[in-house]
């Protein structure tokens, strides 16, 4: 039975992820009534399971320049985002790191990829270095002596987001924002052209004329919007290993990155380790081969890997949409706001995310920076031949 609720608030933002809550707590702090609902646990998604690198630099790809763009912007912002975010959460860890990337090389055909990098990066005036082996072993000991080539990203650090969604809970409420977990919604209700509110799965209805679908690649199970209207969004499996050294911090200091992975360090002895990007669907098995090449990976650029204590493997879905850039902005019918599709660069854009949702929110103008990641881009014809 349909529950009555005559509650109505000013933004429902539906992902209680990095994205969904750092747009929750900004819009709070412009004094609109926002309330966050998740279908799970807060940060308990795709958020959970990441990396955290802010890494623009590093990850820059040929045709990319909008998203570049979009990533500096956002990872300038990051050092005084946190700053605020530490106050206004009343936490002294928020989780980021000043630590730089390290790109590496291990053979004769990645150092031959990783000069081609070099120029590419060179091109778009970006921050990076060349580093001879033995100056990359001297920043970094811990690396295997058989390394051919590196490039240090001095610009590119890291963020815990496992502590960067504690606060950003704790600063949404402590900003009069609401958080409402096991809350799944099952529908947007629509009156006439426009947002009238949304549907709980158990019936319960809450009035809003907005809402932020940031629910990353669980948006398209969401009714109520028209087929014509939707974002493409799809899951990307992504599989992480976490391990513990027991000596304590110093093994690594750097972000280490590898054509097929990467290693992360958090600063007090604990390490992550990624790379995998699967078609999946919305599996989140773990697997023994995951384990395996990540390790494998791992053990070839930092020896020392095999000493550390292995703490968890766990797998999440990132989203992604057919051109592989986020989906930013306005949508259609009025009142409803897409922030998904960010893919591998969640914690990254979460800053500038909540920035441009917020200032579109408060009735301000898109810029011209969002253009690219404009939701439009796959309404209509284009909406049809995707699906």
């Amino acid at each position: 039975m349909t529950q009555s609720n005559d509650r109505a608030v000013d933004v429902v933002v539906i992902g209680a992820g990095v994205i969904g809550l750092a747009i929750a707590w900004r819009a709070s702090e412009r004094g609109l009534r926002t309330l966050v609902l998740d279908r799970g646990q807060a940060g308990g998604g795709a958020s959970r399971v990441a990396a955290g690198m802010l890494a623009p630099i590093a990850e820059v790809a040929p045709g990319e320049e909008p998203l570049l763009e979009l990533g500096l912007l956002s990872a300038r912002a990051y050092p005084e985002f946190v700053r605020e975010l530490s106050r206004a959460s009343g936490r002294d860890d928020v989780g980021y790191l000043d630590c730089g990337t390290m790109l590496i090389a291990r053979d004769r055909d990645e150092a031959e990829a990783l000069d081609r990098e070099l120029e590419l990066r060179r091109g778009f005036g970006l921050p990076v270095h060349r580093l001879r082996a033995s100056e990359a072993r001297s920043l970094e000991p811990a690396l295997a002596p058989a390394i051919r080539l590196a490039l240090a990203v001095p610009d590119d650090h890291v963020v815990d987001p496992r502590k960067l969604t504690l606060a950003l809970a704790d600063a949404l409420t402590h900003a009069a924002g609401e958080l409402r977990e096991r809350a799944e919604v099952a529908a947007v209700e629509l009156d006439g052209d426009r947002v009238s509110g949304v549907v709980l799965s158990d019936g319960e209805r809450i009035r809003t004329a907005r809402v932020v679908l940031a629910a990353g690649a669980w948006c398209g199970a969401i009714e109520g919007i028209p087929a014509t209207s939707r974002v493409p969004v799809r899951p990307v499996k992504g599989q992480i290993l976490r391990l513990h050294d027991p000596a304590g911090p110093g093994l690594v200091t750097r972000v280490l990155r590898v054509r097929d992975g990467y290693m992360v360090p958090r600063g007090d002895g604990r390490y992550v380790i990624g790379g995998t990007m699967e078609e999946r669907g919305f599996d989140t098995t773990v697997t023994a081969g995951a384990l395996f090449e990540l390790l494998r990976e791992a053990s070839e650029l930092v020896p020392g890997v095999s000493e550390l204590v292995l703490d968890e493997l766990s797998a999440g879905l990132r989203p992604g949409t057919p051109d592989n850039l986020p989906a930013i902005g306005r949508g259609e019918p009025d009142g409803l706001y897409w922030a998904t599709g960010h893919r591998r660069g969640g914690v990254l854009l979460a800053p500038i995310t909540a920035t441009l949702v917020v200032g579109l929110l408060t009735g301000g103008a898109p810029p011209e920076l969002v253009r690219p990641f404009d939701p439009a881009r796959f309404t209509g014809s284009s909406v049809r031949s995707a699906a």
